[in-house]
């Protein structure tokens, strides 16, 4: 399954709406999306989202879509 991870790029400070981001992975469930990237990161996850049907349609014509790899 493919899932949307939303996040701030530094823990240390507050979170703003207007850095958040986003990566999208490859994960048998969200509770190992958010591992792999607590793993791998010094990211502030803030969301898992799961992306399937016309929603991961949807993402994948922008531009900005690209599974990350650890």
């Amino acid at each position: 399954m493919i899932y949307k991870v939303l996040f701030q790029a530094d823990k240390t400070q507050s979170p703003l709406r207007e850095a958040t981001k986003s990566l999208y992975l490859e994960a048998n469930s969200a509770v190992e999306a958010r591992q792999l990237v607590e793993d791998n990161t010094p990211y502030n996850i803030e969301f898992v989202q799961e992306l399937t049907g016309e929603h991961l349609a949807y993402e994948q014509e922008s531009e900005d879509f690209k599974l990350t790899e650890f």
